[in-house]
């Protein structure tokens, strides 16, 4: 299972690389990261992930864009959102728009692969 993360924070899309790397998810690899939406779609089209992680405060395309625009690209692709924004109203807009789930930051290491094996389980 192939996974893309997207943040605009390097410290975050490291964190998440390395929890990947240590096994959380089994037979998964990463696919690629991306700073912005517009990096994540060009990431996205070429590697195809399974899965996505995507924050939603972004330069250049913020994440709710981002999930429109990979949801038309590909319909089945899992979205876990990991922002820092605790407003439900933005949460539910990224459900809404095709995200299948929504982690708050600062999360702690059991948290994200909690998410993400659920994400990959309905994968």
């Amino acid at each position: 299972m192939k996974l893309l993360i997207v943040d605009d924070s390097t410290l975050i899309r490291n964190r998440i690389a390395r929890l990947l790397g240590a096994g959380v998810l089994p037979a998964s690899e990463i696919a690629g990261m991306a700073r912005n939406g517009a990096e994540a779609v060009r990431a996205f089209r070429q590697h195809r992930p399974e899965l996505v992680t995507m924050d939603l405060t972004m330069p250049e395309m913020n994440g709710i864009e981002c999930i429109e625009a990979l949801m038309k690209i590909d319909p089945t692709v899992r979205i876990l959102v990991v922002s820092a924004l605790s407003d439900k109203a933005t949460a539910i807009t990224a459900l809404k728009k095709g995200a299948q789930g929504f982690l708050y930051k600062p999360f702690t290491d059991e948290q994200l692969a909690g998410a993400l094996a659920e994400l990959a389980e309905v994968a």
